[in-house]
């Protein structure tokens, strides 16, 4: 699929600007061909080797934007 190569290796910022990770791959609904999630590693050396095993699954509708990068839609936290 292409637009699966076209979210790969993007990095996934949360809505307060702290970088998660980059996408791994994706999760897709082969039935009617949507996106359910997006596996995003933790970065850095070992992960480009192979060593890391460190994954986040965030679901497709937790995304607010994909652009140059994958922006998260804010978390609404509960009142104390």
């Amino acid at each position: 699929m292409r637009v699966a190569e076209q979210i790969k290796g993007k990095e996934v910022i949360d809505s307060t600007a702290i970088v998660i990770g980059k996408v791994k791959d994706i999760e897709i609904n082969w039935n009617d061909n949507k996106i359910e999630a997006v596996i995003v590693g933790s970065g850095g050396l070992s992960e480009s080797l192979g060593l890391s095993k460190d994954e986040v699954i965030i679901p497709y509708d937790a995304v607010e934007q994909i652009g140059d990068k994958i922006l998260l839609k804010r978390i609404n936290e509960p009142e104390l």
